[in-house]
């Protein structure tokens, strides 16, 4: 793949996991997983996490990624994802801010650089090991 098409496709997968992001953590999360964040298992977490890697397989397989990588990817993300929110969710329950408190904040804007920085792992590891 030409570097200006690897670059255009890169930039649309990217379009497509932000606008999954989206949906995923600001739409689609129910009452399950939003409750008792604090506790390592937890259904609802596991729950959230599928439903950012079923979204990423999607985005993934638009922009042509190999079925080896997608996989791979798909794995890390659910890791990466739950593990980012247990964090800030056992964090949120240490600490006890609120909405109204300026470190609740902080630690919303922490996790979610967090996983933007996942997505640009999970861009590299598409460029370089899954294009076709």
């Amino acid at each position: 793949m030409r570097l200006t098409e690897l670059l255009r496709d890169a930039l649309f997968l990217l379009i497509l996991l932000q606008v999954k992001h989206m949906f995923a953590d600001f739409y689609l999360q129910t009452p399950r997983m939003l409750e008792g964040r604090s506790k390592y298992v937890h259904f609802g977490r596991a729950q959230h996490a599928l439903l950012h890697a079923v979204g990423s397989i999607i985005a993934l397989f638009l922009v042509g990624a190999t079925l080896p990588v997608v996989v791979y990817i798909l794995l890390a993300e659910w890791v990466v994802h739950y593990h980012i929110d247990w964090a800030k969710g056992w964090y949120s329950d240490v600490v006890g801010h609120t909405p109204a408190d300026a470190g609740y904040w902080r630690a919303f804007g922490f996790d979610q650089a967090l996983h933007q920085l996942t997505y640009v792992a999970m861009i590299w590891v598409w460029a370089v090991y899954g294009t076709t």
